[in-house]
């Protein structure tokens, strides 16, 4: 019997952007009954071809074509708008493929959003039973599994509250409970676990995998945190404006692809960001610009030599002041390690820069020979300290890149890569006694 849980061949899904429909019933019908029978839309506009791309269209999956086996733990990676979610709704059958076919083998348990076939009127344990039967179960099952959901879930003092009082970290907990406790062959999560605390994703992993690895199910599973992914998944696809651009199972390789590799965007290893209209939505500022110099402010090449200091600029326009606003960036390794974060804010409350609303810039040193040689990544973050943020780190922040080679030290035995995350040059002293 063939160990495939899931084959996806040839697989396309087109959007027309701006509309939903043909604004009468008896159209729609006739457009889908027309493209059942493999026709043309009779309310297409002339001559229009309707699989191709324009302003009014786009593909949000291009010829797909995978299979996944039974019992993998399957990372699906990509920046926002690659088509990870498109995929699982059509493997969900939430939505259906302009072009193609989907085989699927066994019974599919699928988390997409928080909190999607709850009631909100109805409480917790309630949920369950009603959540539970959307997805598949019998009440006899439901009622035999009742005691470990509501124990995995972790929120036994709030079973019997209806859940529009239950934040979203206790959602996600009961909905990740009663998917991951169904009697299905096939669990799909998409970006779930991004709101539950720390504790729960460790649970929520250990879970999946042991779904996997003991009861043989496949998991998908769709995630920003590299580290997530890292830990459960033993195959990785990386998604790229609607195309499968790498499939492999290392995964520790796979995630430095996506993170560093220049296949997912001609621009990925540039060591300038610039704005294209891409954050502007939010009433605190609007980022510029992001980009590496030397203590000229010349603009450094990708690959800089050790014994130069680098400095971090940002240009953004202040649109509100507020005295809990941190702008800075985060410093990660080509492992995908946090080096550290650096605010503005960091140092005493008097050293602070002083903010004023319009254009600014920022700009903050690293030291020459702090670093090791390698690839290193940097993220512009900023937030409202301990309220929300507004650039998130490994979610929403545009990165630059850059690489140190050569440089380490004027040391005749310090002239190549240490192993060790960084390589600081500190001075000795030396005293003697009588």
């Amino acid at each position: 019997m063939s160990d495939i849980a899931i084959k996806v061949e040839n697989l396309s899904k087109l959007y027309r952007l701006g509309v939903i429909n043909n604004g009468m019933l008896f159209k729609d019908i006739q457009t889908w009954l027309a493209l059942k029978l493999k026709k043309d839309d009779p309310h297409s506009r002339i001559g229009e071809n309707k699989y191709q791309g324009d302003e009014d269209h786009f593909w949000a999956l291009k010829d797909i074509s995978l299979e996944i086996k039974q019992g993998d733990r399957v990372g699906i990676i990509g920046k926002n708008g690659a088509g990870k979610s498109t995929l699982l709704k059509i493997l969900s059958r939430i939505t259906a493929p302009t072009v193609g076919n989907v085989k699927i083998k066994g019974k599919i348990a699928s988390l997409l959003e928080v909190g999607t076939g709850f009631h909100p009127e109805l409480t917790g344990r309630e949920n369950i039973y009603l959540n539970g039967t959307i997805l598949g179960m019998k009440k006899r099952r439901i009622d035999q599994k009742l005691e470990e959901i509501i124990a995995f879930s972790g929120i036994e003092h709030h079973i019997d509250t209806p859940v529009k009082r239950y934040s979203s970290g206790m959602y996600v907990r009961l909905a990740f409970a009663v998917a991951a406790h169904l009697d299905s062959d096939i669990l799909i999560a998409d970006e779930v676990l991004a709101v539950g605390d720390a504790e729960f994703q460790k649970k929520a992993i250990g879970k999946m995998q042991d779904l996997s690895t003991g009861d043989g199910r496949t998991v998908l599973f769709v995630s920003h945190y590299m580290g997530a992914v890292e830990k459960l998944c033993n195959i990785g696809l990386i998604f790229y404006k609607g195309e499968l651009i790498s499939k492999s199972d290392n995964i520790k390789m796979l995630i430095q692809q996506y993170l560093f590799n220049t296949k997912t965007d001609t621009n990925k290893l540039s060591n300038e960001w610039i704005n294209n209209d891409e954050f502007i939505n939010n009433q605190y500022f609007i980022p510029l610009s992001f980009y590496i110099t030397d203590n000229d402010m010349n603009h450094l090449k990708n690959t800089i030599s050790n014994d130069n200091d680098l400095w971090i600029n940002i240009k953004c326009i202040i649109k509100e002041k507020d005295s809990a606003f941190c702008l800075g960036y985060a410093l990660y390794n080509e492992d995908n390690i946090l080096l550290y974060w650096s605010y503005q804010t960091d140092v005493s409350l008097d050293e602070w820069p002083r903010i004023k609303l319009g254009k600014c810039h920022l700009k903050s040193k690293i030291p020459k020979r702090f670093l090791n040689e390698g690839n290193y990544r940097v993220e512009l973050i900023a937030g409202l300290h301990n309220r929300f943020w507004l650039l998130e780190p490994k979610v929403s922040a545009p990165a630059i890149f850059f690489t140190i080679d050569g440089g380490l030290s004027d040391s005749p035995y310090l002239f190549r890569k240490r192993p060790s995350l960084l390589c600081p040059i500190f001075k000795w002293e030396i005293f003697y006694e009588d």
